[in-house]
């Protein structure tokens, strides 16, 4: 597939997504998630909600990319962290989500670059050479976001405030989707 069919197509399933991924260049991906239009109650097999902090919900995972839902209640935002060297973009689904950019300053601490509002149908993109961030939902209600990860990322170094330095962690999934496609 061209990249011009890609940036016409319109995407309205995991499954053609999924599928697209796996036949696309990563120079393509961006293109990919501005075509999505996938129907919310399908994307309602995937959610899951906890009041206690923001969902990682596992899409699909294989070699050449990770693709995870993460559910967002108001209020919640992931800490300060990397990408284990991988590159991630961004699609909001629903909602409103607010990135906030880090440098490492002098001692090793984050220091803000900037922040960016995404709402529903906007893609962002990050990685490591671009510095570190935060996700957060800053509003009073729920945000959906479909992360794509150039390839899976099994750990990445966040920022612990209460040493004031980066740790590195292991990275989970709350759910991993029974219904993805094979």
């Amino acid at each position: 597939m061209s990249t011009d069919q890609t940036t016409t197509q319109t995407i309205r399933s995991f499954t053609e997504l999924i599928t697209t991924l796996s036949e696309e260049e990563r120079t393509n991906y961006v293109e990919i998630l501005h075509s999505l239009s996938i129907d919310p109650e399908e994307v309602d097999s995937y959610h899951s909600w906890s009041d206690e902090k923001y969902t990682r919900n596992c899409v699909v995972e294989n070699d050449a990319f990770e693709l995870i839902l993460i559910c967002w209640e108001p209020g919640q935002s992931t800490p300060i962290h990397d990408h284990g060297g991988e590159k991630c973009w961004v699609y909001v689904m629903e909602g409103a989500i607010k990135e906030i950019l880090f440098d490492k300053g002098a001692e090793g601490e984050p220091m803000v670059k900037r922040s960016t509002l995404s709402k529903a149908g906007d893609v962002s993109f990050i990685s490591d050479v671009m510095g570190c961030h935060s996700l957060q939902n800053p509003t009073d209600s729920r945000a959906c976001t479909l992360h794509l990860y150039a390839r899976p990322i099994r750990n990445c170094n966040v920022y612990d405030e209460s040493i004031g330095e980066f740790a590195n962690r292991e990275l989970s999934y709350d759910t991993v989707s029974k219904n993805h496609p094979d």
